[in-house]
């Protein structure tokens, strides 16, 4: 099986999708095509996690473009696995808006090509095309998040365009610093593998300037404060599903690209890669966490939670551990899955509704059991309850900070993790329990599609189970996704 298969059913699901046909062709080809992809990744996963290896699959010098590793499989899996969850959950939520075919067609070509640009991070060995694609996904997301066409929702997208492209261009500049320490030690093939090879002689002082760079230009995609301020308005803004992408697998495929920087500054313990990493991760894990306290958005309530687990898995990348570092692709599993799910929620919630204020809505868990239970169990799940996902990866980092003796770093962590807990599930128990304010009965509301609901029951397996288990397999790829953040 060739690597580069699974950019191509979106590719091509992003054509068909536009060919004049019957009413539920386009959803139906991106779920088709969404499942395919999964398919895959889930094949090339289990590959690796078995110690396979795809090294020269594809033919002599393909390996200087082309490369997939641990980590970069780890990524792709859960890409293809919120794809194809959003993309079935897609089939409800847009339709139950009243969708033009025109603007379903629009929707499901601009979701195929957003999920054919993220696929092609992790795919990609030369820095310069990975910070093509990176782009790539800022443009097909920021039509997806100015999709409703409202004033809010063009305010957010054009936000969200400006930060990116600025963080974009400083990242560029840190991939060119990159490029210079490289031939200034003596040169080699700009690929990561490449890097990694050249770092012992690379520079201090440009290495810790490239990756300075990066980090915060990069960081403006993933969310880190203080570059996260068009976050929670783009991921308010945009359609649920939208939303789960956002959320739950996009700022991861950034973050991965920052990942791949740890290796390489591990040859020079000078440039302080760690300590940075550290330092930025506490400051937006505890900004999120602050801020979830006053937020009045129930979706900009998960948006400032991803700032919080891009913090938390940062903290953990700087700890400096191998457990951490396991704990770090173990908190990015469960991230992916519980926000994606936190996502699907909400956007039940608004279903049935009508509303995104947190102070509107009141007593849901009878107008609608089904979102109220929903949101009730994203928010114990994201806010690290046991025996959820995050609570299982959030133990394994406070445990490692404790063993490698970063006792502050660790209380710190612990504490922010304990506010953002108590933000979070006021304001989900006020939404799902709380009368309505001067006793008046709210009015039932509308079933929820089936798709929705669909989506939601699947969505919580894999919250449930890896919160008291994870596979063998899958602990055998995020060891494997460990061991490429080290040399």
């Amino acid at each position: 099986m060739s690597v580069i298969a699974i950019l191509f059913p979106p590719l091509i699901a992003a054509l068909l999708v536009c060919i004049p046909s019957r009413k539920g062709w386009a959803s139906g080809v991106t779920v088709a095509s969404s499942l395919v992809v999964l398919a895959l990744a889930t094949r090339m996963a289990w590959r690796i996690a078995e110690g396979g290896s795809f090294a020269g699959e594809l033919g002599p010098g393909w390996d200087n473009w082309i490369a997939v590793d641990g980590l970069g499989a780890l990524i792709l899996l859960l890409i293809a696995l919120v794809a194809a969850t959003a993309a079935v959950y897609s089939v409800g939520y847009m339709a139950h808006g009243g969708l033009t075919p025109a603007k379903s067609k629009l929707y499901y070509a601009n979701y195929n090509l957003f999920i054919f640009s993220m696929l092609a991070i992790p795919l990609l060995a030369e820095p310069t095309l990975v910070w093509i694609v990176v782009e790539l996904t800022t443009l097909c997301s920021a039509l997806l998040v100015s999709f409703e066409n409202t004033r809010e929702a063009l305010e957010a997208a054009w936000k969200y365009v400006v930060l990116s492209l600025m963080g974009a261009g400083v990242a560029l500049l840190g991939f060119l610093v990159l490029f210079a320490a490289m031939h200034a030690a003596g040169g080699g093939t700009y690929t990561w593998a490449g890097l990694v090879s050249a770092a012992p002689r690379m520079p201090p002082i440009l290495l810790q300037t490239a990756f300075l760079l990066i980090l915060i230009g990069l960081g403006t995609k993933v969310g880190l404060v203080p570059m996260h301020t068009w976050l929670p308005d783009a991921h308010s803004q945009a359609p649920s599903p939208v939303c789960a992408l956002l959320s739950g697998i996009e700022t991861t495929s950034i973050l991965y690209v920052i990942l791949r920087l740890f290796p390489v500054m591990q040859a020079v313990p000078a440039a302080h890669a760690q300590t940075w990493a550290l330092v930025l991760g506490l400051i937006s894990a505890g900004t999120a966490a602050f801020l979830l306290l006053q937020v009045s958005d129930y979706k900009r309530m998960f948006a400032f939670s991803t700032v919080e687990h891009m913090g938390i898995i940062l903290t953990a990348l700087g700890l400096g551990a191998a457990a951490a570092d396991y704990g770090a692709m173990q908190q990015i599993v469960s991230h992916s899955v519980t926000k994606s799910f936190c996502f699907f929620a909400a956007g039940a919630v608004l279903l049935a509704v009508g509303t995104r204020e947190i102070a509107a809505v009141r007593s849901l868990i009878r107008r609608s059991p089904f979102a109220g239970s929903a949101l009730v169990f994203g928010g114990l799940a994201i806010a690290g309850a046991p025996p959820l996902a995050v609570f299982l990866s959030e133990f394994a980092i406070l445990k490692a900070g404790l063993a490698q003796g970063h006792y502050v770093a660790t209380g710190l962590l612990a504490a922010f993790i304990v506010i953002a807990f108590f933000g979070v599930m006021v304001h989900v128990n006020r939404m799902v329990f709380a009368p309505a304010e001067n006793g008046a009965r709210e009015a039932d509301s509308p079933a929820l599609p089936f798709s929705c609901r669909l989506v939601l029951i699947v969505a919580a397996v894999p919250v449930l189970v890896l919160g008291v288990y994870v596979p063998k397999p899958l602990h055998d790829l995020l060891a494997a996704a460990a061991a490429a953040l080290t040399r």
